[in-house]
């Protein structure tokens, strides 16, 4: 009796840790994937990540909306968007802002999830100058917003890929005037009193001398780290993904986050889960001339970024 009762103590736990794990990541398993552990799978395999080209994929901090890019071939950038609703995740539609001439690409909700950034090039007012720039939309108790392009000092500028901190200081991509592309960085503006000052430039420990393409900043929440991705000839492929940590205010020196996550081909665009669990990222492969192929993959963050910091303080 004893043997019998002891065993089932044992079933009953088991089956309750299993429906824990299973209920700690149900939003994302319900897209069909296996968890991923040390290997990058593909995120959404034919649902979020097809024969198209998928990057740049942002979560609400419920993890119960996304949004991500998606260019078909032969077509422009667009948003699509995906909610769960009654445990059940809706199918990929375009966002409700998708505008009639330009495109969009590269979403990004903050922490706090009431502002959802992207860039576009759809037309502006005529004391602007037509191209890429940064938009945004807040949410509401009615959704969200009709999206408004970002002030000063966003404009008139190059901006790419903006990312930002919980207490709303905003990493992207940008260049000096002038300077070639292939010479641009990560840059950043510090928020005081709801107001940006001046674009900086961050230092040589994150724009390091020797990358080339410097792109894609995702900042964490409270800024004790930025991945972002860069090309190097020391490098795995064509671009890498890098990570520098903030050490009582002094970035590190950006470290190239390995052959669990670069490859031969191309990695960029890296966003962390709101949870801080899971590490996404773009990888693809370009022929010029020919199709893309590229999809989004995840991977267990933490666990990588534990073998990183230890790595690199020994």
């Amino acid at each position: 009796m004893n043997f019998i009762k002891t065993a089932s103590i044992l079933t009953f736990l088991l089956v309750l840790i299993s429906s824990c794990k299973k209920e700690e990541n149900s939003n994302l398993t319900l897209l069909g994937d296996q968890i991923p552990s040390d290997t990058a799978l593909v995120f959404g395999k034919d649902i979020i990540s097809t024969d198209a080209f998928e990057f740049a994929i942002t979560f609400s901090p419920e993890m119960d909306e996304l949004f991500f890019t998606r260019r078909k071939p032969e077509a422009n950038n667009e948003i699509y968007t995906m909610k769960l609703v009654n445990g059940t995740w809706s199918d990929p539609e375009l966002a409700f802002f998708t505008p009639e001439k330009g495109w969009d690409f590269e979403p990004h909700i903050n922490p706090k999830g009431d502002i959802l950034y992207f860039g576009s090039t759809r037309p502006l007012n005529d004391s602007i100058k037509s191209g890429l720039h940064q938009w945004y939309s807040e949410k509401n108790t009615n959704g969200w917003s009709k999206p408004v392009p970002l002030e000063e000092p966003f404009v008139n500028r190059f901006v790419m890929y903006l990312t930002s901190s919980e207490n709303g200081n905003l990493y992207f991509t940008s260049n000096d005037e002038g300077a070639k592309p292939e010479h641009g960085g990560i840059y950043k503006a510090i928020t005081e009193e709801n107001q940006y000052g001046n674009v900086k430039r961050m230092g040589e420990d994150i724009n390091l001398p020797e990358l080339q393409w410097k792109a894609h900043p995702y900042i964490a929440p409270d800024e004790s780290y930025i991945i972002f991705d860069g090309e190097s000839d020391s490098g795995f492929g064509e671009n890498d993904l890098y990570i520098s940590f903030n050490k009582n205010s002094v970035w590190t020196e950006a470290y190239n986050l390995g052959p669990e996550i670069n490859t031969d081909q191309t990695e960029m665009c890296p966003s962390v889960s709101p949870d801080g669990k899971y590490l996404f990222f773009h990888r693809g492969v370009y022929v010029e001339g020919e199709k893309e192929i590229g999809n989004i993959y995840w991977i267990d963050f933490t666990r990588l970024k534990e073998r990183i910091e230890k790595v690199n303080s020994d």
